[in-house]
């Protein structure tokens, strides 16, 4: 069972180091989400998967959001990726 739950916290830690990156990458492109958050699910004191709960955002944010994803699926495009 140690390492069963060895990998469900693997999944919260996987969930919250992406939550991070996201919001690293988001305040370089002067962004910053109200709220995000990780849910594990499952057992309480062992989750057998986590998300990333993103929040609610204002419509700003939002479109601020797209508007960096479409600069970087352009430059992507360029580039022949």
């Amino acid at each position: 069972m140690a390492i069963a739950g060895g990998r469900r916290r693997d999944k919260v830690a996987e969930a919250r180091a992406a939550r991070d990156e996201l919001a690293g990458a988001l305040r370089k492109a002067g962004i910053q989400f109200p709220a995000m958050d990780v849910r594990p699910f499952g057992y309480a004191d062992a989750p057998t998967y986590a998300l990333v709960d993103l929040g609610r955002c204002s419509p700003q944010v939002v479109r601020a959001l797209a508007a960096v994803i479409a600069r970087g699926a352009v430059a992507q495009t360029a580039h022949g990726s």
